[in-house]
């Protein structure tokens, strides 16, 4: 287990060979995030779509992702993560396109983005915000990559565990740093990473976003208290009977 993120990564690297080089028309402006995070009085959400994890095998195969989306929004989500990994985590492009067709907000695509043409590709099927994973990337392809996204005015949500992965993002300035309680190379989950770590960087002017692992509103009130101002919330809203009042029970007000 200790080598998944390397082995997904490894994967990763044969898909996007398939991935040709376009010329994209960059014929849309992607909705901001970041504003209506600014915007909020509570706790932002952004609520996730996801078929399957390798640590939790499916979770709900036979969704609709524009349905699941739909029930998100009508709790007052402020983003929508989309799965696109085939492999690890059965989604597609097309869940992310299916998304982005039935809800205004803005809408993430969440998967393990290595390369420029998988960037070219989100903004293709409707991304407004894209992922980049510090543990994926070496410095270069960060800030390469960050770049890159921002040319078709993607936000990028800059994912870190550990402190050393802290540093490197904050080398490079970016307004929304997502801090995963989960450690992709065993999947555990604490979500006393978050506190952990905005303990010591949550001074940084830029907005902190805790990942994984947050169930209730005490878990949301935690977070927020450590210094988060959003939350990515995944298997709890996919199992969840009544997703939309778990996301307002999230939406806890802001300090």
């Amino acid at each position: 287990m200790a080598a998944i993120l390397e082995e997904i990564i490894s994967h990763k690297r044969i898909e996007i060979k398939s991935l040709d080089t376009q010329q994209i028309i960059r014929n849309r402006k992607p909705v901001s995030f970041r504003e209506r995070l600014e915007a909020s009085d509570t706790m932002a959400v952004i609520g996730e779509v996801k078929r399957a994890s390798p640590s939790r095998g499916d979770i709900n195969i036979n969704i609709k992702p524009e349905g699941q989306a739909a029930k998100y929004v009508s709790g007052g989500v402020d983003a929508i993560s989309v799965l696109t990994d085939k492999n690890y985590f059965k989604g597609s492009m097309r869940d992310l396109e299916a998304v982005k067709c039935a809800v205004g907000v803005p809408v993430l695509n969440k998967d393990f983005i290595i390369d420029e043409r998988q960037i070219d590709r989100a903004y293709l099927y409707g991304a407004d915000v894209i992922l980049l994973i510090v543990a994926a990337l070496d410095d270069a392809a960060l800030k390469r990559l960050y770049d890159y996204a921002g040319t078709y005015g993607l936000e990028s949500i800059v994912e870190v565990h550990t402190e050393a992965e802290m540093e490197r993002a904050l080398a490079i300035g970016p307004e929304l740093i997502g801090v995963n309680n989960r450690d992709l190379k065993t999947f555990e989950v604490d979500v006393a990473n978050t506190e952990r770590l905005l303990a010591k960087y949550g001074d940084a002017s830029t907005h902190f976003i805790a990942e994984s692992g947050i169930k209730t509103e005490a878990d949301a009130e935690r977070m927020r208290d450590a210094g988060a101002s959003a939350l990515l919330v995944g298997e709890t809203l996919m199992r969840a009977a009544q997703p939309d009042a778990t996301i307002r029970s999230l939406k806890v007000p802001r300090r």
